[in-house]
């Protein structure tokens, strides 16, 4: 994303006659963070079911029907977790799509994906990026793309200090709301980075894109 990029997106662009007709899908990488998870799922599972065995074991008593509850309880506790995180590998779902139709952001399984949601290109306002984080800390720094609904969040994305454009990324701020369903934290694990993100989105149609990271 350069700044002459920047200067040559128009509010009153149109799309493009060429729009692809492929969808452009982002997906997580599988990662050592998700395999430790399901690993220690697993484990959780595993030992929730030797808790109920000795239970089972141990015959009548109060002992044996406090670890029978805890079993059952841990079983059915992490026998979701290690479904929903063996499902979500399974199931690879894409974290965005876009395609000629609009942005859409699937749902995660176990959910259907009729289920996800659809901004329409033509509701699409503007694009911009954004970084938030402290640089040399635990967590680092991340990007944001946040795809913009209404020309007046747009506007705040070109003229707000950039301590204020943080709103954009939180959930609970109402002056911002309708930015959330369309924001999206750029993972380090996804197959697609940010620039091409939007070098995508703007095939597809050419909204302005607004480059707040670094100002």
């Amino acid at each position: 994303m350069t700044g002459v990029e920047r200067q040559r997106n128009a509010a009153g662009d149109t799309a493009e006659p060429d729009v692809p007709a492929e969808v452009f899908a982002v997906r997580d990488r599988v990662t050592w963070r998700a395999v430790w998870r399901l690993t220690a799922f697993l484990i959780l599972f595993v030992a929730s079911i030797g808790f109920v065995a000795g239970g089972v074991i141990r015959g009548a008593g109060v002992g044996s029907a406090a670890f029978m509850v805890i079993g059952v309880a841990g079983f059915l506790l992490f026998g979701a977790g290690l479904a929903a995180s063996l499902g979500g590998l399974a199931a690879r779902r894409p974290v965005l799509e876009l395609d000629a139709s609009g942005v859409r952001r699937p749902a995660r399984w176990p959910l259907p994906r009729r289920s996800g949601r659809l901004l329409p290109w033509d509701e699409v306002a503007a694009i911009t990026a954004l970084r938030r984080g402290v640089p040399g800390t635990r967590r680092g720094e991340q990007d944001y793309v946040v795809f913009l609904p209404t020309p007046e969040l747009a506007e705040m994305a070109r003229t707000s200090d950039r301590p204020v454009l943080v709103a954009l990324t939180m959930r609970d701020v109402p002056a911002t709301a309708a930015a959330v369903p369309w924001c999206f934290a750029v993972g380090p694990g996804w197959d697609a980075q940010l620039p091409r993100i939007v070098k995508e989105a703007r095939r597809r149609r050419r909204v302005p894109v607004i480059d707040r990271r670094t100002k």
